[in-house]
Parts: structure tokens; C-alpha cells; sequence
């Protein structure tokens, strides 16, 4: 049975493929169309992954959708009718997104199959839910899905036990937590749509001073639920422009004047970055937290299992997941890489593949590496063609190697203060670089953040830049208490080891890490075990290869990044490329 699913219309937009339970590919559209989160009918990712499974569209079973618009019916109706002002305002809202959309249609016109496709609808926290646990380790395990809006619910908790997901609650529109923090976000001046993370990078550069004001804007109830203040927000009254049809997407401002008349007005882009800046950041991440805590504590009393599956776009907050288990009575933490819209197509496949076989269809995701992979025979014509290879021999030393030797010659650049694109393998799925389409660096050099913020990726000094450490070695550097492959947690660096990791350790002492398996990656963990060798270091600064785009996916993306920026070294599978001195 072979099963496709999609996030379609959505940003993030994104597809995935699963032949008899196995999940054979998945893919974000953003890495074949070159456009930061783009929001559409995702036909490349689908193309692509109908060629990894070796079918057509006919030959797929069911097209699994994560979004449902008639789900949540009577909530919709409910709101209405106690807002009956709001009536056209809600009429306009919740026919706009299903305008002009129909995966029918598109797959007919992209694809021209010779039957119908067979479409299955699946409620959007549902999916979300689903991304998490069936993916996971756990045969049973509690769940939570918290974001911004997906068929008018931002929030929605439950328990899985074997291929059946049971939802306990739902916190509905207009209040959300993705919306408090995304408002905040754009106070600060972020505007574009995924800059939440910044915040996160900012917040430990702060202080509390600023936390009773903001307090007001978002409030606790009972049974883990939490109510937004309204008077500050305007999502709930205005027909907010959104672009989410094939394009990169965009809200409008989120908050009212209310806002700034209670925590000033809103920084401008280019305006400097104040202390008081930095408080807010504090602030909201507290706050958060403090929310997200209470609902993961109320949902811990439903179920005696100590397992937890996070997911929604809020699941992104890795400062948040890392104090979990300081926080709550879990005791074992999933969170799948591409946690956010896009991990729904997974989400919507396998709730459509287990409700019709009826029973336990499943796999464990250890990595994240389900997108495309390019021989040495693609990059030896890539760089023929594309970079002309021949023409930059006085520029360059261009030699395909062994993959000893590749690591080796490499090691000796890290250790010299290179800046290495390191490219191999089938691209990672999500939005962390994990070996695969990375930047790596030295993480012991105190100058490498400004290196690699003028070299290559232009970026706010305060974001900090992430280690990949060996699996084994992860205890004796972090304040862990479990294994991070997929970037998803934030822990402490061992205090006594702080000094020596400059280049990864934030403000605040922590660090984001990936824990990297043999297994799992074998050319990437040798890599670090070499270096390790070297330095009694085992781990690597770790970045995404990129410069302001989408992660690279193809060996010409790579090359073109080299080529624009101010990187020593690139390694395209067993190619590797150097800049002469």
C-alpha cells in the first residue's frame, strides 16, 4: 500500500511518501523551489517523491491531506453565533483559505492521472499528533500539538496507545500561544514568517525586569488551558491579508495599539537593539515556557506513561523542550525533526494508513536524512558544467579522494580555522542542518561566530550556532539526559567545559545540540571522531548551508553558495574543492 502525504496550502508545504508502513522520502518544497517556507500545491516534492518510491499517481493508494475544513464545525458555528458582529468577518476568514485550493485538482492538472485520486482529509492537530507518535520509540505516549492556527485550534492534547491516537482536548481560535509569540515577534521588529527563533536567541541576553507587563497579555486556566487577552490582538477582528498561495508566506501585524500603549511602540527593522529590547525577549520565552509547562502538567495526569511526543510549530522552541524534564514528571521526550506544518504530511499519512488497515503501522525515525542524494558521477558533471571546472584551477585545488583522505584533509582545515561546506548523503528532512547539508567549523576558536557571521552567513550577532557532538562523548559535555539527533533541545555545557567551546556555548551557558550516532551518519561521525582525535574535542560547530535561502539541496546550490561567500572548503561527496592561499 503505498500512501502520499501532504501539507498543501500551508506554509512549510511539504510531501512525503510510505510503501507498506516503511516511510520511503520526504521533502519541504521550500528546497526545490528556492523560496524560504513557501506555501502551495507542493508538485515538486511530490515528483520527487513519487520517483524515490518507483510509482505514478495511479499507483498510490491514498493522498492523505493535514488540514480538514470541516472539522471543528460546530466550534466554528459557536464562535459565530456568540460574535455575531464579527459574522462577515468570519464568513471572509473561513472560505478565503478553501478558495481557489483543491488537491484534486492540482494533482489532475500536475500529474494527469488516468483515475481519481483517492483523498483522505485529516484534521490538522490530528496530524500533527500523529507526526509525533508514530514516528517515535513509544508504544504509548502522551501528546501534544501547540502553533498557531490549523482548522480553528491552536492547541490539542491526547494520549496514543498502539495505531490508535484518543484527543482529550483542543484550545480553539482565537486564543494560541503561536500567536502570542509570533505578535511579540513582530513588536521586535522580526516580521518575516519563522523569525520566532530569534527570540529565542535574544532572550537569554535579557532580564525579568519587563515580565509583569506582558503578563497581562496571556493567562492560565484550569486543565491546562490559557486564554490570550484579546484587547491586544487583532487576528480575531480584522480580514488579515495573508499570502499563502505559492509564495513565500506573510502575516500582517498581529497585535493592536493596546500593545504598544502598554509595552511601548514597536521597534522598527533597522532600529538598534536596546536592553529593554532584550527584556521583552526574556519575558516572552518566560512566559511561554510558564504556559507551556502548565499545559504539559495538566497532561501528564491523563495518562500514567512517562513518555511525551511534542509537535506544531511551537515544538520548534528547543529552549523550552530542554527544561522539560526539570519542569514536568516526563521522563522520555520525542520530537521529530520537521516538528511544524510541514512533519503534518507524515502525520496525515500514517493516521490515513492506520485507520484503514486497523492495525499497528508504524516505524522508528533515528534520522532525519529522507531527501535527495547526488552521486559522485552528478557532482563530476555539476562541476563540468555549472562551475567549469577546468577555468578555475589557478583559483582552486579540485581532487576527488577517498573518503579517509577527504577526512583527514578536512580535519587538518578545521583545526586551521576553515570554514568547510560539508555535503553529502540524502538531504535532511526539517529545518536543521545534521551533517548532511552543513557548515562546519572549529568550536574551540572564540572569533568563529564573527567569522562565519562576515564570511558567509550575514546574520544577527546575538543567534547562536549549534554543536554536533558524538553520541557517546554528549554526557561528558552536556547536561543531558537523553539523545538529541534531530537539533530539538537546548542543555547546558558542563560548566567546566564552557571555556573551551566558545564558539557553541551561548550567553547563557547552553548549548543546541545534535548528538550523532555511528549508525546513523558514519561519514559525519568519523569526521568528528578525527577531529576528536586531534583536539580531545568530540564535536563540531554546526550550521546550515545556506546563505539568507533555504538550506542547499543539489551539488549547484552548494557550489553556488561557495562561490558567493567567503568558504575555504567545500566537500561534495567525495569530491572536495579548497581555496588556494
Amino acid at each position: 500500500m503505498i500512501i502520499l502525504g501532504l501539507n498543501a496550502y500551508h506554509p512549510d508545504s511539504s510531501a512525503c511518501i510510505i510503501v507498506d508502513g516503511v516511510l520511503i522520502a520526504a521533502i519541504e518544497e521550500e528546497r526545490l523551489k528556492r523560496i524560504k517556507h513557501w506555501s502551495g500545491f507542493p508538485a515538486l516534492s511530490i515528483e520527487y517523491c513519487l520517483k524515490e518510491a518507483n510509482c505514478t499517481l495511479d499507483e498510490v493508494s491514498i493522498v492523505a491531506v493535514n488540514q480538514d475544513k470541516t472539522s471543528n464545525l460546530f466550534k466554528k458555528i459557536n464562535y459565530g453565533v456568540q460574535n455575531l458582529n464579527d459574522i462577515n468577518f468570519l464568513l471572509k476568514k473561513f472560505t478565503q483559505k478553501s478558495r481557489g485550493y483543491s488537491v484534486r485538482d492540482d494533482l489532475k492538472n500536475h500529474f494527469k492521472p488516468n483515475s481519481e485520486p483517492n483523498i483522505k482529509y485529516v484534521e490538522h492537530h490530528l496530524s500533527h499528533l500523529a507526526s509525533s507518535f508514530y514516528p517515535s520509540p513509544f508504544k504509548e505516549a502522551s501528546l501534544v500539538s501547540i502553533d498557531g492556527f490549523g482548522d480553528f485550534a491552536s492547541t490539542a492534547w491526547g494520549v496514543g496507545r498502539s495505531n490508535t491516537i484518543t484527543m482529550h482536548n483542543k484550545i480553539y481560535f482565537p486564543h494560541s500561544l503561536g500567536i502570542f509569540y509570533q505578535a511579540i515577534t513582530q513588536w521586535l521588529g522580526f516580521n518575516n514568517y519563522g523569525d520566532e527563533y530569534k527570540i529565542m536567541g535574544l532572550a537569554p541576553y535579557g532580564t525579568l525586569k519587563s515580565r509583569h507587563l506582558l503578563e497581562a497579555v496571556v493567562k492560565k486556566h484550569s486543565k491546562g488551558e490559557f486564554k490570550l487577552n484579546l484587547e491586544f490582538f487583532r487576528h480575531h477582528k480584522l480580514k488579515l491579508d495573508m499570502q499563502w498561495s505559492d509564495t513565500s508566506p506573510t502575516f500582517p501585524t498581529l497585535f493592536n495599539k493596546r500593545l504598544e500603549d502598554l509595552i511601548g511602540p514597536r521597534r522598527m527593522p533597522e532600529e538598534e537593539l536596546t536592553d529593554y529590547h532584550l527584556d521583552i525577549a526574556c519575558a516572552t520565552q518566560s512566559i511561554y515556557e510558564e504556559i507551556f509547562f502548565h499545559i504539559l502538567n495538566y497532561v501528564g495526569t491523563l495518562s500514567p506513561n512517562k513518555n511525551l511526543c511534542l509537535s506544531g510549530g511551537c515544538a520548534m522552541n528547543s529552549s523550552a523542550n530542554g527544561k522539560i524534564y526539570k519542569n514536568t514528571n516526563f521522563q522520555n521526550v520525542y520530537v521529530q525533526p520537521a516538528a511544524g506544518d510541514a512533519g503534518g504530511a507524515i502525520g496525515a499519512a500514517f493516521e490515513a494508513l492506520n485507520k484503514i488497515k486497523g492495525s499497528m503501522q508504524r516505524f522508528e525515525m533515528k534520522h532525519a536524512y529522507w531527501g535527495p542524494s547526488f552521486s559522485n558521477e552528478d557532482i563530476e558533471k555539476t562541476l563540468i558544467n555549472k562551475l567549469k571546472i577546468y577555468e578555475y584551477k589557478n583559483e582552486f585545488s579540485i581532487e576527488q579522494l577517498s573518503t579517509d583522505k577527504i577526512i583527514s584533509k578536512v580535519t587538518k582545515d578545521l583545526i586551521n580555522g576553515k570554514v568547510i561546506g560539508w555535503f553529502q548523503g540524502r538531504m535532511e528532512w526539517g529545518p536543521r542542518a545534521l551533517g548532511n547539508r552543513s557548515i562546519l567549523c572549529d568550536p574551540r576558536r572564540s572569533d568563529m561566530k564573527n567569522i562565519l557571521n562576515s564570511k558567509i552567513k550575514r546574520r544577527e550577532s546575538f543567534r547562536p550556532f549549534a554543536p554536533s557532538v558524538l553520541l557517546e562523548e554528549a554526557h561528558n559535555w552536556f547536561e543531558k539526559r537523553d539523545d538529541v539527533p534531530f537539533m530539538m533541545k537546548v542543555f547546558k555545557v558542563i560548566e567546566a567545559k564552557q571555556k573551551l567551546l566558545p564558539a557553541i556555548t551561548h550567553v547563557d551557558g547552553s548549548g543546541r545540540l545534535q548528538t550523532v550516532e555511528q549508525k546513523s551518519n558514519p561519514k559525519y561521525y568519523n569526521l568528528i571522531k578525527k577531529f576528536s582525535e586531534h583536539t580531545g574535542v568530540p564535536l563540531l560547530l554546526n550550521t546550515s548551508f545556506n546563505e539568507n535561502e533555504p538550506v542547499v539541496c543539489s551539488p549547484e546550490e552548494a557550489l553556488k553558495c561557495f562561490l558567493r561567500t567567503k568558504m575555504d572548503t567545500i566537500v561534495l561527496e567525495n569530491w572536495i574543492i579548497r581555496r588556494r592561499e
